[in-house]
């Protein structure tokens, strides 16, 4: 899919405002658009829309709207731009804990649009990425102590070293046709049951 193939939904009470974010995205290429000027409800337009990028604009929104758009950037995890006339630290912060892409205070205008958009995608994509090798770095370092655990157990009950038991571990997952951290863990599980309660 291409960035002009995306489907953009975007959120604006302001039929003034969003018409200028229509417009943006048209002559950004981008033709698969729908606007939404009710907030309440939006959850269910996301669902049956299933968009790519969500731009929200809100003109002067209270704390009570914001939290609740921040509320659906948290669940929806898709690239989130938002244009806001007014805010502080505060709320800067809390956008940028609920994973808001682009946050942009008093930047509304029809030729900035498209490059908000990218930037926003952009963030978005190196924000899932980083998320995605810290997800797997954590499950490698669990891998790794229950590997450990593994080999200290077989230390113990076989009296062999450490190498014999990784290598003992190493080829009984591949002669199971699994991973070593799987036999592992059913070796820690098992010997768990063994011990005294």
């Amino acid at each position: 899919m291409t960035r002009r193939d995306l489907t953009i939904l975007v959120i604006d009470e302001n039929a003034i405002r969003a018409s200028i974010i229509e417009e943006g995205l048209r002559d950004a290429g981008h033709n698969r658009v729908s606007i939404v000027h009710d907030v309440h409800g939006v959850g269910r337009v996301i669902e049956r829309l299933q968009p790519d990028v969500i731009v929200i604009d809100l003109e002067n929104p209270n704390r009570d709207l914001l939290e609740s758009m921040f509320q659906l950037s948290r669940s929806v995890k898709r690239p989130i731009a938002m244009f806001v006339d007014r805010s502080d630290s505060s709320m800067i912060e809390a956008a940028i804990d609920a994973g808001v892409s682009a946050y942009v205070v008093d930047g509304l205008r029809q030729e900035r649009v498209k490059s908000i958009l990218d930037m926003a995608i952009g963030r978005f994509n190196a924000f899932s990425r980083m998320e995605r090798e810290l997800a797997e770095a954590r499950s490698e370092l669990a891998d790794r102590k229950v590997i450990d655990r593994a080999k200290g157990i077989l230390m113990k009950s076989r009296g062999i070293s450490e190498e014999e038991a990784y290598k003992l571990l190493r080829t009984t997952a591949m002669n199971q046709n699994r991973k070593i951290a799987e036999i592992a863990q059913s070796l820690v599980l098992a010997a768990g049951l063994l011990e005294d309660p």
